[in-house]
């Protein structure tokens, strides 16, 4: 079968990571990059040996399909003259910085025959995919995300909402394939100018009660997610790949003659068997795939534009209760 000749344009540390995952296709061949800072763009196609191009235009012409891992205001133009050189595009998340960038591409893919997947890879974390299939045979009442990194290593071309958040909220629209009755938000701006630790409640009629907390401002990296149902509690472990499921839990205080009383809890724990797989080589497989079959891929730019609509309306309502609390402040 003919290769897919791909190309990558940003070469920062998720587009070097992408060049990796291309270089090791049986299926697809990396024939070149592109990076605005030439020395990025130097470095990555002497490593590859290939071809590090000056122009986007001119590494448009040569290949089949392109990952664009530059900022987020970069995504819609870049994007859309992708489209304009017929050449099938996996960009990363979040799809474009505006809603009106993100429902004009959603107009320009559906007008093409051409693929355009987004890149929320936590959907190809294979602890996410365990999960769905743990959940199908439980009653879930409540599921809390929580997304946190330490600042220093944060991305701070968007706030946290936009960097970290998102995953989660297109992880709950997976989940739930509909849009909350209420949402609740309260955010914090203690590092910079935007929002940097966010915590959302999301409400559905008959469905989960789902928490969400995304932050850049703690001194430890997590990636959780904790499922409570009638039957069990359970915890996944993006990070490191492991799921546990506690079911039948007692607890009982006793008595202890040098410490005096303790309490003691006691659950069965079954350890789900997380395939120890990639997601960026999965969600790169299945971008292929896509392509190679004409098919539609599972995040498409439409559940792309979903997930960006619900940040938009939680950084909304959070900037909103901000300045509300702040005028109270100030009139006090």
């Amino acid at each position: 079968m003919e290769q897919i000749k791909t190309g990558v344009i940003g070469l920062g540390r998720m587009g070097k990571h992408h060049c990796r995952v291309y270089a090791n296709q049986k299926g697809a061949q990396l024939v070149g990059v592109y990076d605005i800072d030439p020395l990025k763009t130097i470095e990555i196609s002497t490593k590859y040996e290939i071809p590090g191009f000056q122009q986007v235009e001119d590494l448009l012409e040569q290949v089949d399909a392109v990952t664009i891992a530059t900022p987020t205001p970069t995504h819609f133009e870049l994007v859309r003259r992708c489209l304009e050189y017929n050449v099938h595009v996996l960009v990363e998340k979040p799809v474009t910085e505006t809603l009106e960038n993100a429902e004009e591409l959603a107009r320009l893919v559906d007008d093409c025959s051409l693929i355009v997947q987004v890149g929320h890879i936590e959907r190809f974390n294979p602890t996410f995919l365990e999960l769905k299939k743990v959940m199908e045979s439980v009653k879930v009442l409540a599921i809390s995300f929580r997304r946190l990194s330490p600042y220093k290593v944060s991305n701070k071309d968007v706030d946290v909402v936009l960097d970290l958040m998102v995953h989660d909220l297109d992880l709950c629209l997976d989940l739930t394939s509909g849009e909350p009755a209420s949402i609740s938000a309260y955010g914090l701006m203690p590092f910079s100018d935007s929002l940097d630790h966010v915590v959302v409640q999301l409400f559905y009629c008959g469905r989960p009660l789902i928490t969400l907390t995304a932050s850049r401002v703690t001194e430890e990296k997590i990636r959780a997610v904790e499922v409570t149902c009638q039957e069990a509690f359970i915890e996944a472990d993006f990070l490191n790949k492991n799921i546990n499921i506690h079911r039948c839990s007692t607890g009982e205080y006793f008595a202890n003659n040098h410490s005096g009383v303790k309490y003691q809890q006691e659950s069965l724990i079954q350890r789900i068997l997380v395939p120890n797989s990639e997601p960026l080589e999965l969600e790169i497989n299945h971008f292929l795939a896509c392509i190679s079959n004409h098919c539609t891929p599972c995040v498409s730019v439409i559940e792309g534009l979903n997930a960006l609509r619900l940040a938009q309306h939680i950084r909304n309502l959070v900037n909103k209760q901000n300045l509300e609390f702040a005028v109270q402040a100030l009139v006090a």
